[in-house]
């Protein structure tokens, strides 16, 4: 299975694939190189792994996609993510807008309010006007911070 993992120094996600063995074996492949790990579950909770030969007690906090992971005695904080969560959150995301933007009625219509003027601060997604068209009122909002 392909996992992503990113922690607060890394700018991308990185792939980590974990093939079971079996037995609590795995073969981890991180950075292109591969890892033979073997893992025990202890009594406490934490984790007891043996990475291509050397020794680690890891212990494990929190759920979800962000997790805590204390070893030898460094806590660093991991997202962790697998194929399919990573293209469901770059789906949510939405899309940055630079430059100029031209704000466009959805149909011809008459100004019936103003929300802002020239120089105003503007937040993504602020109200800049009212549009009237075929007797309903449309507000169209900007798409992106702007002065």
């Amino acid at each position: 299975m392909r996992y992503f993992a990113k922690t607060k120094r890394d700018a991308e996600p990185a792939p980590v694939d974990v093939e079971p063995l079996g037995d609590g074996r795995y073969a981890v492949t991180l950075g292109g190189k591969r890892h033979e790990v073997e893992s025990l579950m202890l009594p406490h909770g934490a984790v007891s792994l043996l990475v291509d030969g050397k020794s680690y007690a890891v212990e494990f906090e929190g759920g979800g996609d962000e997790v805590k992971v204390l070893v030898k005695g460094q806590v660093t904080k991991v997202d962790v993510a697998d194929e399919r969560k990573l293209r469901l959150r770059a789906a949510s995301k939405g899309f940055d807008v630079e430059g100029p933007q031209v704000v466009v009625a959805p149909m011809p219509g008459k100004i019936v309010k103003v929300f802002v003027k020239p120089g105003d601060d503007v937040k993504e997604g602020q109200g800049l006007v009212v549009v009237e068209a075929m007797k309903m009122e449309n507000e169209l909002k900007s798409p992106r911070p702007a002065r």
